[in-house]
């Protein structure tokens, strides 16, 4: 008989870690204990982590939901991705327990990566704030050695984040630097097609979200005519089932998805994603949705079995004051498995 418990913790930021729809100080996760009668020593954990007005399942009755769906794995003996799919952060949570209770190790799978024969390609991630923390923080990518760097947009005034831009781009070029921007759907439906087609002339690798999830035609419309490769983000949050996914992708086409299993499906509902997105000739790759390092470890050893070379976004073990020690460290613009 399997046993689950829960634990509530609340994080905190080092420096506030600002998006176009608010500002993070603190960030509330929930740690999962799988036990056995069977095998008393051996345990599994898991993290849950929604995020506050953006996850699916940022549901009032949360820890209910939780607990219900934890005795329900307990009973059943696993997890039951089908019946999870409206929870995306409580299957993640679920499937990383029964990982890592199965394999008695947090190296979820075995992988170069695991064995720290290899590192995974991560962007640097550039957080919104004044244009010269902004700054500040593009030069300390650049001097590590960063290839690829993602700048979040829309807080401070356009011409100030192209001003940013275009401090990159005279020191590297794109075959050099890759730049990623994401406005979180700060642009709105009119003024996103100047925007973009400003942004596309500094040589940006994509776009993620450049308008507000929800907007189907709209999107399909930038996706098609834009000179600037767009990618989804938050507009995969809340699509649950399979048909859906092939719905959203077919209407849009966007050139990339970004896959976050904690909003968008956990592990199971990800490998959806790319299934159809292969298929269908759209690129992808893997971001962590600010979970700790239980849940950055769990996404960087799956993200380790995947077929991308691409930069991921799993540059998020350093944010916290207070983060689980687990063995992963930055090595230049690479997370390692420290072994």
């Amino acid at each position: 008989m399997f046993h689950i418990s829960i634990e509530a913790k609340t994080l905190h930021f080092k420096q506030p870690a600002g998006t176009s729809r608010g500002i993070y100080t603190t960030r509330k996760v929930w740690y999962l204990r799988l036990t056995s009668d069977e095998q008393p020593e051996r345990f599994g954990i898991g993290e849950c982590a929604p995020l506050p007005n953006l996850s699916c399942d940022d549901l009032p009755n949360y820890e209910l939901l939780l607990a219900k769906a934890c005795r329900e794995a307990e009973q059943a003996g696993g997890v039951d991705p089908e019946s999870l799919r409206p929870y995306p952060s409580i299957l993640f949570g679920l499937e990383t327990a029964f990982r890592h209770y199965a394999r008695g190790t947090t190296d979820l799978w075995d992988t170069p990566f695991s064995r720290g024969e290899q590192g995974i390609p991560i962007n640097g991630l550039i957080w919104m704030g004044s244009y010269k923390s902004m700054l500040e923080q593009i030069e300390r990518k650049m001097q590590a050695g960063f290839r690829c760097i993602k700048l979040k947009i829309g807080a401070i005034g356009f011409d100030d984040e192209l001003a940013l831009l275009k401090i990159i781009r005279r020191h590297f070029s794109a075959d050099e630097m890759e730049l990623r921007v994401d406005a979180n759907g700060a642009f709105s439906v009119p003024e996103a097609p100047d925007k973009l087609r400003r942004l596309a002339e500094l040589d940006l690798h994509s776009i993620e979200q450049p308008i507000r999830a929800g907007q189907w035609d709209a999107m399909a419309s930038l996706a098609r005519t834009s000179p600037l490769p767009i990618a989804l983000d938050e507009e995969l949050i809340g699509i649950g089932t399979e048909a859906q996914k092939k719905q959203l992708l077919e209407c849009i086409r966007p050139s990339y998805i970004i896959l976050k299993p904690s909003l968008h499906g956990g592990m199971a509902g990800a490998m959806e994603w790319i299934r159809l997105a292969d298929g269908l000739g759209i690129g992808w790759w893997v971001t962590s949705a600010l979970e700790s390092n239980i849940g950055l470890n769990a996404l960087a050893q799956w993200c380790a079995t995947l077929p991308t070379s691409l930069p991921q976004g799993l540059g998020t073990g350093s944010l916290f004051t207070d983060n689980i020690p687990m063995p992963l460290e930055v090595r230049g613009d690479e997370l390692w498995r420290v072994v």
